[in-house]
């Protein structure tokens, strides 16, 4: 068994944070990093086959299985092949696993075989928020996803545009775009004083043609269908009355704390973990919707930010990063006493992911 007084070895399955890196990853590598429990590892290939580490850390292990041509995929499936099947044999390592999605990607039967496995390998897992449903008996810590005050901070707020929804985030057909791009167009029928701004790297150019033929008869529609920096996602929030998410599957969303983190009340749908989120930071500041989004609902929701007082925030005191390398360390402690003990299940049979 580890010492318990040394720093636990931890390697994650991420590299050295990019500009493009998502927030949240770069602000955990930061808060492990000066972690004095934790060894922090970021990921190499030669580390994570041939290295020395205690636990291994997934996110997202779908990203492992995609390289930038058909001979790179092939080579990065076999060695995140060789990597589960070290897992499986080193009783001395455990794995840990961030929950950040409930459902498998799109993906063909092998990668999607390869994540099932993976999944399965899991001696604990790691949820960002209270309501992630997991089969009983699961190895689990709650450790809530953190806000994005201080990571914003440099950038410069602008002044809310009256009437002005925005969305943000990588266009993809599951966040429904589209949607909200029917919903606004009722809604400016019935309120001409309203625009629109979408920001974002659209996925496809096919979807960003899509896009711009359904904005294209609309009046007061901005689009960025552009990778946004900080500055830009700053600007684009802050320059909206209401933030609008109407993704057709929420459960973590970044895009809905980074909003909140702006101090901009968000528009998203009614599910459970939006009312816990609501109940949380408070509900003028998380409003949802049943079934599809409307014009009604649209304008109903703005008009309804306009009575927040604006000295008021959203209470996002339970997601300070201050205590995450903490937090993870004692996860990556029972993961590590669970895999040499054998006392719990090696995780789900589900395909979770």
């Amino acid at each position: 068994m580890a010492d318990s007084a040394r720093p636990l070895r931890v390697m994650q399955s991420f590299g050295s944070p990019r500009v493009t890196t998502n927030p949240y990853i770069t602000m955990l590598d930061a808060a492990l990093a000066v972690s004095h429990e934790v060894e922090h590892q970021r990921f190499s290939w030669r580390g994570a086959l041939f290295g020395r580490y205690d636990v291994f850390h997934w996110h997202w292990p779908e990203v492992k299985l995609h390289g930038g041509s058909a001979v790179s995929s092939v080579g990065k499936y076999v060695l995140a092949s060789l990597l589960a099947l070290r897992h499986t044999l080193d009783r001395r390592i455990a794995v840990v696993r961030t929950v950040h999605n409930l459902e498998l990607p799109d993906d063909n039967a092998a990668r999607l075989w390869l994540l099932r496995r993976i999944d399965r390998q899991a001696d604990h897992r790691i949820v960002l928020n209270e309501t992630t449903p997991l089969p009983a008996c699961t190895a689990q810590s709650l450790i809530l996803h953190g806000h994005y005050r201080d990571w914003y901070r440099p950038a410069v707020d602008a002044a809310p545009v009256t009437g002005r929804l925005g969305t943000f985030g990588g266009v993809r057909r599951y966040k429904g775009v589209s949607g909200f791009v029917d919903a606004y167009a009722q809604a400016v029928e019935m309120d001409a004083g309203i625009s629109m701004i979408i920001g974002g790297k659209a996925s496809s150019a096919e979807l960003a043609d899509d896009l711009r033929a359904r904005v294209a008869g609309l009046p007061g529609v901005t689009l960025q269908l552009e990778f946004l920096s900080d500055d830009e996602l700053v600007d684009l929030v802050t320059s909206s009355e209401l933030v609008v998410l109407a993704y057709r599957f929420m459960h973590n969303s970044g895009s809905v704390l980074a909003a909140l983190s702006l101090d901009r009340a968000v528009l998203v749908p009614r599910n459970a973990p939006n009312e816990a989120l609501a109940a949380e930071v408070g509900a003028e500041w998380v409003q949802m919707y049943d079934d599809e989004l409307n014009g009604r609902r649209l304008l109903d929701a703005l008009y309804t930010v306009r009575s927040i007082d604006g000295a008021v925030r959203p209470d996002l005191s339970r997601r300070e990063w201050a205590d995450a390398g903490s937090a993870h360390a004692r996860a990556y402690r029972a993961a590590l006493r669970d895999r040499r003990a054998r006392r719990t299940p090696r995780g789900s049979t589900g395909a979770r992911a």
